[in-house]
């Protein structure tokens, strides 16, 4: 369903991306970690067309961004880090003019509506203002944009950020539920996400892809020293800490 190849990407002479090669399909959850500066957004923003690869490709269904470029976006759900919505409107307001964007039929719309708030449990703020939500709240109303048109891809950066513990346990159990049929792609720094939920993990460190495992093959590696030891070992070889 996804397959990224060879893929680099460079801002003037520095190398955000180095030859990134991976596939994923249907039915997994990958979480995509790294140390600050690694490459994760950039990684991000790249599969979801924000910005330009130097070379290499990324297919979606074995299209290209250029083959068809509504095709492929319309195959892909995207809530970046910093949750950017429209304050001005209320929530039902926003989630339906994103309806508009991804030109949902009235009864799709209806039906996903329903599913997002149930889901998500934001029926109490629908007809309140964006600007006066809570930040777990703009994040739960993130999400329900980036899935009310049922993507194949769900991509998510930092999706539990602002979440209390019983939000980030109702969030976790419909990625889940959702990754039977889909394919969901996190980016996140916290390793108990990753173990929580992840069919794969994905390691970046300064560009490369220097790991594509799982929590549990992971446990395995870490032996008695824990992911964080593992996770530290792994993006400092040299012991250097590093420096954004």
């Amino acid at each position: 369903m996804l397959e990224v190849k060879n893929l680099v990407k460079k801002f003037d002479d520095f190398t955000a991306l180095d030859n990134v090669n991976f596939s994923a399909e249907a039915g997994e959850i990958i979480t995509l970690l790294g140390p600050n500066g690694a490459g994760k957004s950039t990684l991000i923003r790249c599969i979801c067309g924000y910005l330009k690869q130097n070379s290499g490709n990324i297919y979606i269904n074995k299209n290209t961004l250029e083959d068809n470029f509504e095709k492929y976006l319309s195959k892909i759900g995207y809530m970046p880090e910093n949750t950017p919505l429209y304050g001005e409107m209320k929530v039902f307001e926003y989630l339906q003019f994103i309806s508009g964007i991804y030109k949902l039929k009235k009864d799709d719309f209806v039906q996903n509506l329903q599913l997002v708030i149930e889901k998500l449990e934001i029926s109490s703020v629908l007809k309140q203002k964006i600007s006066t939500l809570s930040k777990g709240y703009r994040r739960r109303v993130g999400i329900a944009a980036a899935i009310l048109h049922k993507p194949d891809i769900l991509i998510l950066d930092e999706p539990t950020e602002g979440l209390d513990p019983n939000q980030k346990i109702t969030l976790r159990n419909f990625l889940i539920e959702y990754s039977k049929t889909h394919l969901v792609f996190i980016s996140t720094h916290l390793l108990e996400e990753a173990e929580a939920l992840s069919s794969r993990i994905l390691i970046l460190n300064h560009g490369k892809l220097i790991k594509d495992t799982t929590a549990k093959e992971m446990k395995i590696e870490a032996q008695d020293k824990g992911l964080s030891d593992l996770f530290y070992k792994l993006t400092n070889p040299d012991g250097v800490t590093n420096v954004e």
